[in-house]
């Protein structure tokens, strides 16, 4: 076979391949990991519901047996699953909060006592007494989520760490 052919049946071959796949003759019409709706099976919806009273029940009897005290409204499922955080006192000592109290004073969740107490420094961050709410370090949420390994019962991949 001459170059030249080889040349044109190597160009044909990408032409036909490029004009099928920019027709996605071959794609399926509905990919099987989508949903039409864009939201969770019913099936679904109904565990996270029945988790979500779990946790609620569990971060009630936590906050009983002072081993919790959140400092924003509504379920705080990290602190719950890590068997409690305290973060009343972590934003008055201002070494840090735990994820999901970070992001819910972010998100205005605040309860009406720490709300009061908070403000925005000129960057825009999240400030408690002053002093800006920053989130645990990583020694201490390595801590948490080693703790909450004993309650899930999850197996630590050692090759996470970085």
């Amino acid at each position: 076979m001459s170059k030249l052919s080889q040349v044109v049946i190597g160009l044909l071959l990408i032409t036909v391949g490029y004009v099928l796949g920019a027709s996605q003759s071959f794609q399926s019409t509905k990919l099987h990991a989508q949903q039409n709706s864009g939201t969770p099976t019913e099936e679904t919806e109904d565990k996270i519901k029945r988790g979500a009273k779990e946790l609620v029940e569990a971060q009630s009897a936590l906050e009983q047996e002072n081993f919790m005290r959140p400092a924003t409204k509504g379920l705080n499922s990290f602190a719950v699953t890590c068997g409690g955080v305290n973060a009343m006192d972590d934003l008055e000592a201002g070494n840090g909060v735990d994820p999901e109290t970070f992001a819910g004073l972010y998100a205005g969740l605040a309860k009406p006592d720490i709300a009061a107490q908070l403000g925005r420094d000129d960057q825009g961050r999240i400030t408690y007494k002053n002093k800006i709410v920053r989130m645990y370090p990583v020694s201490r949420l390595k801590k948490l989520f080693a703790t909450r390994l004993k309650y899930t019962g999850e197996i630590q991949d050692e090759e996470s760490s970085f």
